[in-house]
C-alpha cells in the first residue's frame, strides 16, 4: 500500500482587531518618486476595493507577535488532530519577518519561530526537529512539499506545519500597496499514512523558483514619504509585475501539478488558493480552466476570505482550509473522496501546488 501524507488536524489563529478600508481615507499616499497622490484618499481606496475586493483586513493586538499567534494556531492543530505533541518528528514554520513588536520595524528570527513555538507547545523531545522556511508567500504551501518529501525519504513520519505572519508591522503607511496586507496564522498536523490506491493524501506537488529579473518584484524598501529615514525599509511590491507574473506562470504551475497527480480537472473540488487579489486570483482560476479547454470555472470551485480578512502571507492558504474544513464558510464544504488543489505565489518569485485527497 502506498504511503501518503495525510492531514490529521488544523487550527487558524484569526487575529482581533479590524482594520477597514474606511480608516485609510485619512491617510495621505505617496508614489515610489516620493511625490503626493493627488487623487483623494476616499477615490484611492475604492479603486483598491474594487481591484482587490479588500473591505476590511486583520491585526493582530500588540501584546501579540508571529510566534504567539503561530502557537494559538498550531495549539489548535495539535489537539484537532489528537496526536502526542512528544511524537511530533518536524515543526516547518512558514514566515517571512520572524517577530516584529508593535511599533517597531526590526524583524527578530532568532531563534526561529519554530524554535519559539516548539518551546511554547511544551515539546521536549529533542527528535523534534523545529525550523522556519523562508519562501515568501507560498512558504506554508512549500512546507507541506517539505514535508511530504520528507515521509518519502523516510526522514519523518508526523509534521506540524504552520504559517505565521504580522505583516501589519512592516508596510509603510504612506503606500497604496499597504491595504493589501494583513496579519494571521493557520497550521496542519500531516501524518505519513499507508493507504489504498484512492485513499486520503497528497497525490502531486510542483514548484519553481524565478529569480532573475523577478527577484525584485516584492522587496524591501524605503518609505514613499518625502524625507523619510532611508535606513528604514518596508515591504514593497511592484504591483503591476506581480500580478502579469502570477497570471502567466500560476496556472501552468497548478495544471502540472494536477497532471503529475493523475487528476482530472472535472474531478477537482476546491482550489485554496493564496489570497493576494480578488481579481487576480479569479484570472488565476479562469485561465488554469482555459488550459484544460473550459472556459469557465465551476461555481463555487475557490473560496475566498479575502474581502475581510485582507492577504496575511504564508497563513491564508491554512486558514482558508481550516475554516472551509470546520464548515466556517457559506457555499463550501468538504467530503471524503473530494480532491482539491493548494496553490501559492509570492516573493523570490516563488509559485508552488500540491492536489490532496480528502
Amino acid at each position: 500500500m502506498p504511503i501518503r501524507s495525510v492531514i490529521t488536524g488544523s487550527g487558524c489563529y484569526v487575529p482581533t482587531e479590524v482594520k477597514t478600508n474606511r480608516d485609510f481615507t485619512v491617510h495621505d499616499f505617496y508614489a515610489e518618486d516620493h511625490k503626493r497622490i493627488e487623487t483623494p484618499p476616499t477615490e484611492v481606496v475604492e479603486k483598491f476595493r474594487q481591484i482587490t475586493g479588500i473591505e476590511e483586513r486583520l491585526y493582530a493586538s500588540c501584546d501579540l507577535d508571529s510566534a504567539a499567534i503561530g502557537y494559538w494556531a498550531a495549539k489548535e492543530a495539535v489537539e484537532n488532530s489528537g496526536v502526542d505533541p512528544e511524537t511530533i518528528d518536524q515543526i516547518i514554520v512558514a514566515q517571512n519577518f520572524g517577530n516584529v513588536i508593535k511599533h517597531t520595524i526590526q524583524t527578530d528570527n532568532v531563534p526561529a519561530i519554530a524554535s519559539r513555538i516548539k518551546h511554547s507547545l511544551g515539546i521536549k523531545n529533542p527528535s523534534c526537529i523545529a525550523y522556519d522556511v523562508l519562501f515568501g508567500c507560498p512558504g506554508w504551501v512549500q512546507g507541506m512539499i517539505n514535508a511530504d518529501a520528507f515521509f518519502k525519504a523516510g526522514v519523518a513520519k508526523k509534521c506540524l506545519v504552520v504559517g505565521t505572519e504580522t505583516l501589519s508591522r512592516v508596510i509603510d503607511v504612506y503606500d497604496r500597496d499597504s491595504m493589501i496586507f494583513s496579519d494571521g496564522a493557520g497550521a496542519v498536523v500531516v501524518e505519513a499514512k499507508e493507504v489504498d490506491e484512492n485513499g486520503s493524501g497528497i497525490l502531486g506537488t510542483a514548484a519553481q523558483s524565478h529569480c532573475t529579473d523577478e527577484v525584485d518584484y516584492i522587496y524591501m524598501g524605503k518609505s514613499y514619504f518625502p524625507g523619510s529615514d532611508p535606513r528604514v525599509r518596508y515591504i514593497k511590491m511592484k504591483g503591476r509585475k506581480v500580478y502579469e507574473y502570477a497570471m502567466k506562470h500560476v496556472p501552468l504551475a497548478m495544471k502540472e501539478c494536477l497532471d503529475k497527480s493523475g487528476v482530472d480537472i472535472k474531478d477537482l473540488k476546491k482550489v485554496f488558493l493564496h489570497q493576494a487579489n480578488e481579481k487576480m486570483d479569479e484570472g488565476i482560476i479562469k485561465a488554469m480552466y482555459k488550459l484544460y479547454g473550459m472556459k469557465e470555472a465551476p461555481q463555487h470551485i475557490m473560496p475566498m476570505n479575502i474581502h475581510k480578512f485582507g492577504n496575511s502571507s504564508v497563513a491564508t492558504v491554512p486558514t482558508l482550509y481550516d475554516l472551509v474544513q470546520r464548515g466556517k464558510m457559506d457555499n463550501h464544504k468538504l467530503e471524503k473522496g473530494d480532491v482539491v488543489l493548494f496553490a501559492s505565489v509570492g516573493a523570490g518569485m516563488n509559485i508552488n501546488a500540491f492536489s490532496y485527497r480528502i
